[in-house]
């Protein structure tokens, strides 16, 4: 079985599964980390994706909504598109923050994220 997971399904590998969960941080922290982490794999999913860019002038929610019509729910969708949008603009303050690019954040950065106050 390949270590890479589908990026449809769970964007994080268990290379980075495992890593977060062996860092020495509170068992909330790992999982606000590992939140933070699928996200912006989705994130930089989509930024790499050309097929959204002519569709629809927003790609998160174009993305959103294509993820929804596997459950055929629209408040899926809008739930999960205010949720992703909402980390997105956490990780793009974040990102300038440390003077970095969302595309170019690393796990590393996010630790440094989930530990502040």
């Amino acid at each position: 079985m390949s270590n890479h997971l589908d990026p449809l399904h769970n964007p994080l590998n268990i290379e980075i599964i495992q890593g977060i969960d062996n860092l020495d941080l509170t068992v909330i922290q790992k999982h606000h980390l590992r939140i933070l982490a699928h996200c912006l794999q989705i994130l930089k999913f989509i930024n790499e994706d050309n097929s959204f860019e002519y569709k629809n002038k927003n790609p998160l929610r174009e993305w959103c909504d294509n993820q929804s019509k596997k459950f055929d729910d629209k408040k899926f969708s809008d739930l999960f598109y205010e949720q992703l949008e909402s980390t997105s603009q956490k990780l793009n303050t974040f990102s300038k923050k440390i003077g970095k690019n969302i595309d170019d954040l690393e796990i590393d950065d996010l630790v440094l994220l989930v530990e502040q106050p």
